[in-house]
């Protein structure tokens, strides 16, 4: 399968959906993101469902753990439905803080409580599909309650893939055993992709008895871009200091780990409590940038998007930050070139 570039929304605004949405189909885009950063991310897929007739849509990603799995069941249900078979659900745990304080939300292990949140949805599902008695049972989620009042019956594309994001192998491995695909984390490299995420996929495929050809590899990558000087140095500085923002927590040294790189998080972490953040970004190297983002023109693009993901994905975005306006001609011209 060769590299397919993906876009997500550029815009939030229901309003804009519509022509966004039929405007990045007609340029090729196969597959659009929404992403939960300020805004509900389910919505604006509604939208765009109702104005596109080919592009894949879904989450990348939608939290997990704010949401009741029913809830969830409901609007991904509701979403294939209304795309005729396009909708993809890419669940994440967000960080402890985050659905603590953000969410106030009581914290438990994230791997085994998002295992139970796809099991409680592929169980829903199937008890709407198939009739099939609903009764799951786990340590954060009990559903054994399905009335015929609250039951949206069948659809004609009852398999929903589920995606997840995952950093460590242990996610990983989770992902390949019960889901559809992963989501890469930008903050990765393609040795950590290579040598620490794929072999933990694989090992989940083998025990759910099914192959790499069952599962996706999608990722955000980090993208110096620039045809002149300035604009490549002005574009490498925000890039540091995008890797620097990631590196300073340790949920993300795993991926430094394998190149030895993995001294600079205490350092980062300290800069990030002082509020240095141009001292941060000094600390990234051109030679760790290498590592975690591509540096190309757009005329070069294309092809180092493909030699970085050679056999170890399947799909990309432009990290958001990095994504230009459907308008720009040099754009159109590279999702052309990936997606024709």
């Amino acid at each position: 399968m060769s590299l397919k570039l993906d876009l997500g929304f550029m815009t939030q605004d229901l309003r804009e959906i519509p022509a966004y949405a039929r405007r990045a189909e007609e340029l090729g885009v196969t597959a659009l993101w929404s992403a939960e950063t300020k805004h509900d991310p389910f919505l604006p897929l509604a939208v765009a469902a109702a104005n596109t007739t080919r592009a894949q849509l879904g989450t990348a990603i939608a939290v997990a753990f704010p949401r009741s799995p029913m809830i969830m069941a409901h609007t991904a249900w509701d979403l294939q439905k209304a795309s005729g078979g396009r909708f993809v659900l890419g669940l994440g745990t967000q960080v402890k803080a985050h659905n603590e304080r953000r969410f106030s939300l009581t914290w438990q292990p994230p791997g085994p409580r998002l295992r139970e949140v796809i099991q409680a949805l592929r169980a829903i599902w199937e008890s709407w599909q198939n009739g099939t008695p609903l009764n799951f049972r786990g340590k954060s989620y009990r559903f054994d309650l399905m009335t015929p009042f609250f039951n949206p019956g069948p659809i004609e594309h009852a398999h929903i893939p589920v995606y997840i994001a995952a950093v460590n192998p242990w996610m990983a491995r989770m992902a390949g055993e019960i889901c559809d695909g992963l989501h890469v984390h930008s903050f990765h490299t393609p040795k950590y992709l290579r040598e620490v995420l794929h072999p933990a996929v694989e090992e989940g495929l083998r025990a759910s008895g099914r192959t790499r050809k069952d599962f996706a590899f999608r990722a955000s990558t980090m993208v110096v871009l620039g045809d002149t000087p300035d604009e490549l140095a002005r574009n490498r500085q925000a890039v540091k200091q995008q890797i620097a923002f990631y590196a300073s927590t340790r949920t993300y040294q795993a991926v430094l780990a394998v190149h030895g790189l993995d001294h600079l998080v205490p350092q980062l972490h300290a800069r990030s409590l002082a509020g240095d953040w141009k001292g941060m970004a000094d600390l990234i190297s051109d030679e760790t940038l290498d590592h975690v983002a591509v540096t190309a023109t757009w005329e070069t693009l294309g092809a180092k998007l493909r030699e970085r993901y050679a056999g170890i994905c399947d799909r990309t975005q432009l990290y958001p930050a990095f994504q230009p306006s459907l308008d720009d001609p040099r754009l159109q011209t590279l999702l052309r070139e990936m997606n024709g």
